[in-house]
């Protein structure tokens, strides 16, 4: 595995995003792809005058065998050592982290009942990819795939940052997000960021269209395992409260159970809501006035996105050469998978597998994953 660099270049084209060089010399990598984050990357490389050239702030990180993730360096951290040699450590995110340089602005008001992929991809258009100064260069509005992505809603958002509203979504539908390279045309070595949403495949013991994928101290491929189980957190009955004072104010109330929680299985929380409005004015000058029930919708999903579902994760280290499954072959981040601990009773038959630590070393090649009920 070598590391690919790119830039952005003017060619007689427009402006693209080119091949600057590789490197196939490094002490380690830390490739962290996450699926309700934006992820991260750490590279440690000797200091050299090339290397100090080839690795700077902005540019594209990418790997020979991964082509669906890329990172964008956003530090560099150089160490002289006359014992020791010098050494680079470049750091950055995935390039999702290019959305968090950016505001929901003006207000998003999604008044009729509309697809979160159609309302998240309207978000990413009105804030990236139009006029001049706020739009991101050769970012391109990409597919959706996946179930989740169609089930539909009414919303209203304001100046919230873009990532981290795509991010809320993303928990709250079960797809992920990403920003990966696609070349213009084959063969051109001319690339653009593209905009996507899809969603994982189920892997695990409770389905049987796909191969289960099966994590577990009896096969072996379970070297280290750490499992948490934390209601400290767990808020799932909000009381939600949106324009208007005292008496009159607008409210609703959510929760995330069949039932209504009551008791000690009850844990509440207050969602003030006040920004939203049910009259919105439009960028024409004009205003939106929303009925009663399309605003009560709209506090309603202001109020399950407030709900915190308790901790139930487990992290582990598994075997790298594992000859049963092959990660990036057989399973993804965010597939559903299936992982046990029979040592100790522990079965988590359909878990989503929502975080992958890489690490490349002297030590060779070792996989961390993170997995979430």
């Amino acid at each position: 595995m070598y590391l690919e660099i790119y830039d952005s270049s003017n060619t007689e084209s427009g402006m693209y995003i080119q091949l600057a060089g590789i490197c196939d010399s490094y002490s380690s990598v830390l490739w962290d792809v996450e699926y309700y984050e934006s992820g991260q990357f750490e590279v440690y490389v000797a200091a050299t005058a090339e290397t100090m050239e080839l690795f700077q702030r902005d540019r594209i990180v990418g790997r020979s065998d991964d082509n669906s993730h890329y990172g964008i360096i956003e530090g560099v951290y150089l160490r002289t050592d006359a014992e020791n040699g010098d050494y680079l450590t470049i750091s950055g995110r995935f390039l999702m982290c290019l959305l968090s340089r950016r505001i929901i602005v003006p207000t998003l008001l999604i008044s009729t009942m509309t697809t979160y992929g159609e309302i998240v991809q309207q978000a990413v258009r009105q804030n990236c990819t139009t006029g001049t100064e706020r739009r991101i260069p050769n970012l391109e509005i990409g597919s959706i795939t996946g179930n989740a992505w169609l089930n539909k809603t009414r919303l209203q958002v304001s100046y919230e940052n873009l990532m981290d509203w795509i991010y809320t979504i993303c928990q709250k539908v079960g797809g992920t997000a990403n920003i990966r390279l696609r070349e213009t045309r084959t063969g051109s070595g001319l690339y653009r960021m593209v905009f996507e949403l899809s969603q994982g495949t189920d892997r695990s013991i409770r389905q049987s269209g796909n191969a289960p994928v099966v994590f577990s101290d009896t096969y072996d491929n379970l070297l280290t395992y750490i499992y948490n189980s934390d209601y400290s957190e767990h808020r799932n009955y909000a009381y939600i409260y949106g324009e208007g004072e005292g008496a009159q104010r607008k409210s609703a109330v959510c929760y995330d159970t069949a039932e209504i929680p009551t008791g000690l299985d009850r844990y509440e929380i207050y969602v003030n809501a006040s920004d939203l409005s049910q009259t919105v004015r439009n960028d024409d000058g004009t205003d939106t006035v929303l009925t009663s029930e399309e605003y009560r919708e709209m506090l309603l999903e202001r109020g399950e996105e407030n709900l915190v579902a308790p901790v139930l994760s487990s992290e582990a280290t598994i075997a790298a050469q594992d000859h049963q499954f092959t990660y990036g072959v057989d399973y993804q981040v965010g597939d559903w998978i299936t992982m046990q601990h029979t040592g100790y009773g522990i079965s988590m038959p359909r878990v989503r597998l929502i975080g992958m630590v890489e690490s490349f070393d002297s030590d060779g090649y070792g996989l961390s994953p993170v997995v979430q009920e």
